[in-house]
């Protein structure tokens, strides 16, 4: 058998190829879309893509199943629930899938979606306990997928725990303890409150130490799971419908043009707007007018997806040789409006000092200063799970997920200091305020955690 996980540290999403290395066939379960890496792989394997599984409508990125359909003649495979605009296979629970001696074996795990599967995987056709099971959204290390994600589309957070209870607590509790555990994220992802750092496990160290996966009522398991989750980011709807959907394919060769000043200066008419992917504090010594920070060097794509909008024309700002790798990591959440880049950032920005501006970056003692004016407004952009450990006095709680649709409760003209954890959200969350027309921004270096240090709490 081979077996391999593709891991994306800037979704935190994990993908697999399982084959039977004797037949050479092969399946691929929940591929991103670039599919480059598990074509190239299963070529020098001499394994031929016969399938793609996915263990759900994913809200975080975009699946690649029609572009390895494409290029492989594969057919796609999703839960018998699902409903897909395209030709698909429905997997029905307990389906047994043959690509020789390794086995596939579809295990309904609804929940986190309603259609979501598992999928067992069995090295040899007749053996009864599996070597492993793909949970996809279901069972991550440490957590379990959240339930409320549908709450926009009228499915009711409180049902799909429920499904997600028996999902959990039954079904995938009631596999053996040396089943290897192998989800679709890991740690940072939205789609979890407590994700671990471990791509695998295994149920038996699952039950030990999962606190979703003790046991418990119905009752409890929902209110526990339900609580404290992080606010989705904005893309994660457009993102779960365009995955239902007979969409464009993105080809393989694709790359995005370097742009001249008369092609940047034509598509900022347009309308476009600029994505400064350079390090953070390169765009605060200097930066366009009305560009967004979000570095490369980050969870860049799901940050993308809370600041832009799939409709937005992008122009991309980025450090040296990573332009292309910047328009991937947007088109892997369907962000395909990348109209080009600016090849040389240093240059450009010489050439148009009019329109370039610095970024205002507070120290912690500049913080205490400003924090004297009672017209500033301070906004504390962290997660629930964050801020239950305490505030800045009189902030506000507005989690960078939810600003650009809350930028109403802040006042334009009064000044504002954002901060986050250490200071990577905030300098992008005040960068798409100056952008949104807010006129005194700032946001705290070393975020909460160096107030916390300057503020110690005594015992």
């Amino acid at each position: 058998m081979l077996f391999t996980q593709y891991y994306l540290d800037c979704l935190s999403q994990a993908s697999y190829l399982v084959g039977d290395e004797t037949t050479g066939r092969a399946v691929v379960v929940d591929p991103r879309r670039d599919v480059g890496d598990y074509l190239a792989d299963a070529r020098a394997a001499g394994l031929t893509i016969v399938g793609v599984v996915n263990t759900h409508f994913h809200a975080d990125f975009v699946s690649g199943h029609l572009e390895l359909a494409k290029a492989t003649g594969a057919w796609i495979g999703y839960g018998a629930a699902a409903s897909p605009e395209f030709e698909f296979r429905a997997l029905a629970d307990g389906e047994r899938i043959s690509l020789g001696e390794v086995t596939l074996e579809i295990m309904a795990t609804p929940g986190h979606t309603p259609e979501s599967i598992s999928v067992l995987v069995f090295e040899h056709a007749g053996d009864h306990t599996a070597y492993g099971v793909l949970t996809g959204d279901a069972l991550f290390i440490g957590d379990v997928g959240r339930p409320d994600l549908l709450a926009s589309v009228g499915v009711s957070a409180e049902a799909l725990g429920r499904m997600l209870y028996d999902s959990v607590q039954r079904k995938l509790m009631g596999l053996p303890d040396e089943v290897r555990v192998f989800p679709a994220h890991g740690s940072g992802s939205a789609c979890g409150k407590n994700l671990s750092t471990e791509r695998q496990s295994t149920i038996g160290e699952q039950r030990r130490l999962n606190y979703a996966c003790q046991p418990m009522s119905e009752e409890d398991f929902v209110a526990v799971v339900t609580e404290g989750q992080p606010s989705a980011p904005g893309y994660f709807l457009f993102n779960a419908t365009v995955n239902r959907q007979q969409r464009a394919v993105r080809e393989l060769d694709v790359a995005i043009p370097a742009l001249d000043s008369t092609q940047v200066a034509a598509a900022l008419a347009a309308g476009a707007i600029v994505h400064d992917a350079r390090d953070a504090m390169e765009f605060t010594a200097g930066h366009l007018v009305g560009a967004v920070s979000v570095p490369a060097d980050g969870r860049m794509a799901e940050t993308a997806g809370i600041v832009f909008t799939p409709e937005q024309q992008i122009v991309v700002m980025a450090p040296d040789g990573q332009e292309q790798d910047v328009a991937l990591r947007l088109a892997r959440i369907g962000f395909d409006r990348t109209v080009g880049y600016i090849a040389d950032p240093t240059a450009y920005l010489l050439a148009h000092s009019d329109r370039v501006e610095r970024a205002s970056r507070l120290t912690v003692a500049q913080c205490e200063q400003a924090l004297a004016d009672p017209s500033v407004q301070v906004v504390d952009i962290r997660n629930p799970g964050e801020t239950a450990g305490g505030t800045m006095p009189g902030a506000r709680v507005i989690p960078l997920p939810e600003l650009p649709r809350r930028l109403a409760e802040l006042d334009p003209e009064a000044p504002v200091v954002l901060y986050c954890a250490g200071g990577w959200r905030s300098s992008v969350g005040a960068s798409m305020l100056r952008a949104q027309g807010f006129a005194d921004v700032s946001d705290l270096l070393g975020g909460y955690g160096a107030w916390e240090q300057a503020h110690p709490v005594s015992a």
